[in-house]
């Protein structure tokens, strides 16, 4: 099983190691100290030996930062993960914070006292959110300490040893594009641009480059390791040699020098001795890579890491590939739906149920012939009000009984070889209570608006994320969280900078592959999400109009819960894309299913409504 349902949350320790990281306070000569989830790499996902966090504080999800300061601890989220950091953390000690709305330059700005002195490991922060906190500390007299050593690394006695993946080579007919001609661009742009590097610090982007995946954290498989390419065509791949074997240090030869990554910091600052001017993501590297460059006389060019835009157009092989990553995992989740059905009402756990889906997935993997390498996130397991916590973990202490006239939440994903899937279903346990049922029809209604929107070029995920909540906006409600995040090509399930978000500026691209996903949350009572994951493209003409559009296109196909669907709220034009999405999934998925007892269910299940 690729995932684990231990409970790792340890609120007990919380009150002795905020007071032990206190204890340090003097030592460096701060006030506080920001302690945040990401890891040297600053990616979403990070090893056992990164969960710096969750050590501090018991809080396990994959957003947040806690500031520790003489008074308080403050643990900051975001909206996801409000009632799971209420559960997990120590109120006593800790106090929720607001990541969105009141992140830590801004509680700098309205709260920290005068000369407030606060403390950062320059390596687990970005250039940009150095600036900002800069300025909110100059506002009131104070100052960034840059720490010689990150305080929780002192505490954590017994750490776990980093991560040795093993790394495999992304074939060709996999991947669309060779590296050699990914890496002979980039210097080229970099020449062009008068540029003598790139400093590349996002494994994703690493793994993108050069055609490797890995397996150093939890779901995405990208190398833990950083790259420099020059304009001149040399490249410096940092990535541990315990990571490959001769094959890949065979194919890595013809493209790259690879080097033990403790010898980035000599490299690097002898490009930056020559004068040279070095291009850094400012919202992807290491602050200390930057002061690293421009204390060894470089020139830190600030600029997009030029894979981010590449990894998120996806080529028509990569596209094709998660489409057909799609329909097999559609096969999965029909066999898993057909067997969730027949099960008796409240006999199953929220752990029986995300085991049993998994399982199911690498059998049909096996079948056809292309294995299951891990699922893309932790399985988000939850019935009734445990679906009411947006980014629930199931643990063997949280686990529950899936019970009659109750909604089951499933949000779950797979990596293969040829694409990443994320899918979402709100299940129908018996007959639900009519409110539950409104509710899912009003999500339902956001989830077609995205998928047969329209828009010209231009047009930015936040332009659309309205019409995922018009519906609900109209019933008084609403959802904290995106409307869609961006997904990897095998990689990361999480991948920007393409988003459908109040926030997301980035225009959408023909080429990106976006979640569709909206949903209703009731504390304490009920949690809904619909989602499958779609791609823009280029959409047909329409008549009488005057200038090109964009549309999606779907490449999830799997049964939505027709039990859960007031007809009535959905208009006609919603009916027939309901149906005809319906009669795709039947269409498509019915040839690949062998069991005639579950081709049955998914007739019925894609049945038509035939208003």
């Amino acid at each position: 099983m690729f995932q684990s349902f231990e409970v790792k949350s340890t609120p007990i320790h919380g009150k002795s190691r905020v007071a032990a990281i206190r204890g340090l306070f003097g030592e460096l000569g701060i006030d506080g100290v920001l302690v945040p989830r990401s890891d040297e790499y600053l990616g979403e996902y990070v090893p056992e030996s990164a969960e710096r966090l969750a050590w501090a504080t018991g809080f396990t999800g994959s957003a947040g930062m806690l500031m520790v300061t003489e008074t308080l601890a403050v643990v900051f989220v975001d909206g996801r993960y409000v009632t799971q950091l209420a559960q997990q953390v120590d109120a006593s000690v800790f106090t929720p914070g607001d990541l969105v709305g009141e992140p830590p330059h801004k509680w700098i700005e309205n709260r920290a006292p005068k000369g407030f002195r606060l403390g950062i490991d320059p390596w687990m922060h970005t250039g940009a959110e150095v600036r900002r906190l800069e300025k909110a500390l100059a506002d009131k007299g104070g100052s960034l300490v840059f720490l010689p050593f990150n305080p929780v690394d002192r505490l954590w006695t017994d750490r776990p040893a980093e991560p040795k993946g093993a790394v495999m080579i992304q074939a060709l007919h996999q991947a669309g594009v060779s590296a050699a001609d990914k890496l002979k661009k980039i210097s080229a742009d970099l020449a062009e641009k008068n540029l003598a590097a790139v400093l590349i610090t996002d494994p994703s982007s690493v793994a993108w480059i050069f055609n490797l995946r890995g397996s150093d954290v939890p779901h995405t498989p990208h190398p833990l390791s950083r790259a420099i390419i020059k304009a001149d065509g040399s490249t410096e791949l940092f990535l541990d040699s315990a990571k490959t074997n001769a094959e890949v240090e065979t194919y890595l030869r013809d493209l790259c020098e690879q080097l033990n990554p403790t010898l980035l910091a000599e490299r690097l600052e002898r490009v930056a001795r020559d004068g040279g001017r070095i291009l850094v993501d400012p919202d992807l590297a290491p602050y200390a890579l930057s002061r690293m460059i421009r204390e060894s006389g470089g020139d830190v060019v600030e600029g997009n890491d030029p894979a981010k835009l590449g990894r998120a157009v996806k080529n028509m092989v990569e596209l094709n590939g998660s489409a057909a990553a799609h329909l097999q995992d559609g096969v999965a989740l029909v066999e898993f739906l057909h067997w969730f059905d027949e099960q008796p009402h409240g006999s199953l756990t929220e752990i029986e149920a995300a085991k049993k889906l998994e399982a199911v997935r690498a059998s049909v993997g096996e079948r056809m012939q292309n294995p299951l390498k891990d699922i893309s996130f932790d399985t988000i397991s939850g019935a009734g009000e445990n679906a009411a916590i947006m980014h629930y973990r199931v643990t063997t202490e949280s686990d529950r009984q899936i019970r009659p006239a109750e909604m089951f939440l499933i949000d779950s994903g797979a990596q293969y070889v040829n694409g990443t899937t994320d899918i979402t279903r709100t299940l129908a346990v018996g007959t639900v209570p009519e409110e539950q049922k409104r509710f899912f029809t009003l999500a339902l209604k956001g989830m077609i608006a995205i998928s047969t929107a329209r828009f010209p070029k231009g047009t930015r995920g936040c332009d659309l994320d309205p019409l995922a909540r018009i519906a609900l906006w109209k019933a008084g409600a609403d959802f904290a969280h995106g409307t869609g995040h961006g997904v990897g090509s095998y990689l990361s399930v999480h991948e920007g900078p393409q988003r459908i978000a109040r926030l997301s500026t980035q225009e959408l691209l023909p080429g990106m592959i976006l979640s569709n996903e909206p949903g209703y949350y009731r504390p304490g009572s009920f949690g809904i999400r619909i989602e499958n994951l779609i791609y823009v493209r280029e959409a047909e003409a329409i008549e009488g109009g005057d200038q090109p559009m964009l549309g999606f296109e779907t490449l999830t196909f799997v049964p939505i819960d027709r039990n859960l669907i007031v007809e009535d709220l959905l208009t006609r034009d919603e009916l027939q894309w309901l149906d005809a999405y319906h009669s795709r999934t039947r269409e498509e998925l019915s040839p690949l299913i062998a069991d005639a007892a579950t081709r049955q269910w998914l007739e019925q299940a894609t049945a038509p409504f035939g208003r």
